[in-house]
């Protein structure tokens, strides 16, 4: 719940899965009058081509305000597997097509996995899970091999040595682990996958409401507070226009559109 000078609003989280569309559809079946808000994550893109069958159209039915941030994930092993880098994990992958596995807890890291295997010809097998959590106690406890966790949740791991960390999935190292390559310096070209997160409007929201949460947010991004919470996290923090983020749901929908029919992800 956010209280601001335009009143009390209510904030509308949309969640991966199938959840993440009950979400969005309740902010796209409310009044545009700025008093509800959808808190969108990647999730938004995922689903278009997901779920075939929507209640709603993401681009015609929804305002998009602002970008919030991005989140990088990292590419994380249990300890016994026999690779200290991302080109010996390639390499022993495809030395035993399919032993290997990987945990995903929703379709925001099983997409990034996915991306992974496509990336670098590799058969690595899918075990989900409900949930990031559950996926991280089995990868520590050895009954998979590895994850591509979004930081917050596999960082405290590798710093206590339950986990390994091969890279991540920006395009430029992390202030929070320096000393973890990019997964382009660990040799697959061009690989980025970033967990973002937004704030979007119903269809229709007057343009001074639109602008007026808009500028709310990039002040709220630029506080000390904000800042440092979203380093800890290795989230950038990135406010950008309503036509910039609009420019933005757009590519990330074709680019995941395109994965999704190329690796014949389906909902769990």
């Amino acid at each position: 719940e956010l209280t601001n000078s335009m009143g009390q609003t209510v904030v509308v989280d949309n969640r991966a899965g199938a959840s993440g569309t009950i979400g969005t559809a309740l902010a796209v079946n409310a009044r545009a009058d700025g008093y509800t808000v959808l808190f969108a994550n990647i999730s938004l893109s995922i689903n278009v081509s997901l779920f075939p069958k929507l209640p709603y159209d993401t681009l015609k039915d929804l305002t998009p305000v602002s970008l919030i941030g991005r989140q990088a994930n990292l590419l994380v092993l249990h300890p016994s597997v026999n690779a200290k880098t991302v080109k010996e994990l390639v390499a022993l992958a495809k030395a035993q097509p399919g032993k290997l596995s990987y945990g995903s807890g929703g379709a925001n890291t099983m997409l990034a996995m996915e991306l992974f295997k496509l990336a670098t010809g590799t058969d690595i097998l899918n075990v989900p899970y409900n949930g990031i959590g559950p996926a991280m106690v089995a990868l520590m406890g050895g009954q998979i091999q590895m994850t591509m966790s979004p930081m917050a949740s596999s960082l405290q791991h590798v710093h206590s040595g339950k986990l390994r960390a091969l890279g991540v999935s920006d395009m430029k190292r992390l202030t929070v682990v320096p000393d973890i390559p990019t997964m382009h310096e660990a040799g697959v070209s061009n690989y980025e996958f970033h967990n973002w997160y937004g704030l979007l409007l119903p269809a229709g929201a007057p343009r001074n409401t639109v602008n007026a949460l808009h500028q709310f947010t990039a002040r709220a991004l630029e506080t000390p507070y904000v800042k440092k919470q979203f380093a800890a996290q290795g989230i950038e923090g990135r406010p950008n226009t309503p036509e910039d983020y609009a420019v933005y749901l757009r590519s990330e929908i074709a680019r995941f559109a395109g994965v999704i029919k190329a690796t014949g992800m389906k909902p769990e």
